[in-house]
């Protein structure tokens, strides 16, 4: 437990209002070529919304979308969009599918629901716990391919995972064990998440980011899982709760770990670019992943203070009972798994590298009378 007394706390309106953010990385700092086609007159714009709704996230991404006009010289740009500002959090789907935005940057797992493959697209409860195991399943077992194909049935493209970092828990009351979250209303993202809370006696609400605060604060939630601490400094949880939840030391979160998001864009948009540009977005993607995830964890590292300043108590998952989620968890994977045959594809593969030594978080023991329907 930690704990400090209590400190200045600032005004979350006026911070929304005035969009102050500290620690931002420079989105544009690596340079690259353009790749504007000789016979290109106009520049291409695609309106783009994330699900960022203030903060270290929202200012990295629009900074970094104000850089690729320049790098294209001109050839295409990127108009920059909050959380909700065209559509709702939860409607961003629809709305690149009906062309109301070109393209999105959303956390995928808030697709659970309508698509369910996509719940093994963003981390889950006991699951890969890294960003490089990502990789792996992304980059070296066919984890891009099935993503892409899971989307295309979607009209979108998608086109490349965005490293972010772990979930944290902020809530009204202690959370010390287990059982402390019997009965405690907690807002999660939905998906395998929803359910492993459920199972340990949570009951759990879905509600986009940007509603969180509000929530809290009337006490329609006891508490609420939101990215990490620079975000939700910013967003001023730290007004409405006076705990955080996290994972042992080493895990800073056993539910979300690694909480991907993407950036998908309208198959018909996509298709019309040149296969140079569509390899040159692609790229960038990758950049842009790299640098939001810096900055992520820059700010994030300098947020705990203030945390702590502010009086917030930090209380962490003892490491002996990790095991009781991962016994709440298997069975759960499988039943998401089982949903349709692209989660059970998708979840085979990353299974595959669950098991494999260099990872070793799971035995066939642990799964015994389970099976992928594929």
């Amino acid at each position: 437990m930690i704990r400090r007394s209590a400190g200045p706390i600032f005004d979350r309106r006026k911070l929304l209002k005035g969009g102050a953010v500290l620690g931002v990385a420079t989105a544009g700092a690596v340079a690259m070529p353009h790749v504007r086609r000789a016979e290109a007159a106009d520049t291409t714009t695609w309106k783009v919304q994330t699900s960022w709704p203030a903060g270290v996230g929202l200012a990295t991404f629009k900074e970094w979308c104000g850089t690729i006009k320049e790098k294209t010289g001109g050839e295409l740009e990127f108009k920059p969009f909050a959380a909700k500002e065209i559509v709702g959090d939860f409607e961003l789907l629809d709305g690149v599918k009906s062309g109301v935005l070109e393209a999105m940057n959303s956390f995928t797992l808030y697709w659970a629901g309508k698509v369910p493959a996509t719940a093994f697209l963003s981390s889950y409860l006991m699951g890969l716990r890294y960003p490089h195991e990502w990789d792996v399943f992304f980059y070296s077992h066919g984890g891009l391919e099935a993503a892409r194909a899971v989307f295309a049935k979607q009209g979108l493209m998608y086109v490349g995972r965005i490293h972010h970092g772990p979930n944290i828990i902020h809530s009204k009351k202690p959370i010390r064990s287990i059982e402390d979250f019997k009965d405690l209303k907690l807002r999660v993202p939905g998906g395998m998440i929803a359910e492993g809370f459920a199972a340990i006696g949570a009951k759990t609400t879905l509600l986009p980011g940007g509603e969180v605060f509000s929530a809290l604060e009337k006490g329609t939630i006891d508490a609420a899982d939101y990215t990490g601490p620079a975000v939700n400094w910013d967003l001023g949880f730290q007004q409405v709760s006076k705990y955080i939840w996290m994972g042992p030391a080493g895990l800073e979160s056993v539910y979300q770990p690694v909480d991907l998001m993407d950036f998908c864009v309208g198959m018909n948009h996509w298709n019309k670019l040149t296969p140079k540009m569509k390899q040159w977005v692609e790229n960038e993607i990758e950049i842009y992943s790299r640098t939001h995830h810096a900055a992520i964890q820059k700010a994030d590292m300098e947020a705990w203070g203030k945390f702590i300043k502010a009086g917030t108590e930090i209380n962490r998952l003892p490491a002996e009972e990790l095991d009781k989620f991962q016994r709440v968890a298997v069975p759960i994977w499988f039943k998401w798994a089982n949903k349709d045959k692209d989660a059970a594809r998708i979840f085979k593969l990353q299974l595959d590298v669950m098991e494999s030594p260099s990872f070793g978080y799971v035995e066939p023991e642990m799964y015994k009378g389970l099976k992928i329907e594929l």
